[in-house]
């Protein structure tokens, strides 16, 4: 989910770009100037941070996940321990912080951190998180061993590579994949591709079981991961992409089997939230231990 550049990897319906997002530092944390708050509507809530909206059409998507997800929990209790939620983040060397990644949110006053490079170098992450662990991160580079961006070849490559072997220390017939909308998640050769591993034990957009758009609120790394990592990773201010690259190795290496418990028992009561607010999203995203 993410990115400055329209391109394939990460563009989802009616999502809008990031360049306006301005850069803020706190502490070694780095903050979004116009994340900070959520302006709250029955039918249609805007998140400043993201530059989207949840439109009156995204409930009912969202009530009929919510509604699968819980009939299925209700005959098999540990069902939501068995999905594998994945996405993909932007880490610019220079601390920038995306409109969708970042939900790093802090009560103190932040100072305004200057640098804005007009083509920051970064790094493009992926990885897939569910009750057992998390599988990476994968970190995607040419054949020269370049960073790069995402796009639907190197999602397939990274599939085969990197996830597939991954899964072979678990019992993939018991494991559910979710993924959100873009484009190279989303393309026949990748679901053909996914589906030779899980069949229809799919949570894609327009899947065996279809993701509702626009629900970051659902996603362990959107309300979790990404911004647990970011508030990290540049404390000792890392000056090239190796040293950044070591540290979100790092500090995802040491994030404690019981830490992503609780992250995974926190869905099902978002689950609870949004199908009584009939698929409105939540007024806090983030997930606080």
């Amino acid at each position: 989910m993410e990115p400055l550049e329209l391109e394939e990897a990460f563009v989802e319906p009616l999502e809008l770009e990031e360049a306006f997002v301005e850069p803020l530092e706190l502490e070694g944390a780095f903050v979004e100037h116009n994340s900070i708050h959520i302006l709250r509507r029955i039918c249609q809530v805007i998140y400043s941070q993201f530059g989207l909206a949840i439109h009156q059409n995204d409930h009912q998507a969202r009530r009929r996940f919510v509604e699968w997800a819980q009939n299925e929990i209700a005959v098999v209790p540990d069902f939501h321990k068995r999905i594998l939620f994945s996405d993909e983040a932007h880490f610019w060397l220079n601390g920038y912080v995306n409109k969708q990644n970042c939900r790093i949110w802090s009560e103190a006053n932040p100072q305004v951190y200057v640098e804005t490079p007009l083509h920051p170098e970064k790094l493009t992450v992926w990885c897939a998180l569910w009750a057992g662990g998390i599988i990476g991160p994968y970190f995607f580079k040419n054949d020269e061993g370049h960073n790069v961006t995402v796009n639907g070849d190197r999602y397939r490559a990274m599939i085969t590579n990197f996830f597939i072997p991954e899964l072979n220390n678990h019992d993939v017939q018991e494991l559910w994949f979710q993924q959100d909308g873009a484009t190279c998640h989303t393309s026949r050769a990748t679901i053909d591709l996914l589906k030779d591993t899980f069949g229809d034990r799919l949570i894609p957009r327009f899947g065996p079981v279809n993701w509702p758009p626009r629900s970051c609120d659902l996603t362990p790394l959107d309300y979790f991961l990404w911004g647990y990592v970011k508030s990290l990773v540049y404390a000792d201010k890392p000056q090239t992409l190796d040293h950044l690259e070591d540290n979100i190795r790092r500090v995802i290496a040491d994030i404690r089997p019981q830490m992503l418990e609780k992250v995974i028992e926190n869905w099902t009561s978002r689950l609870d939230y949004i199908r009584a607010s009939r698929g409105s999203p939540m007024p806090k995203i983030i997930f606080k231990m």
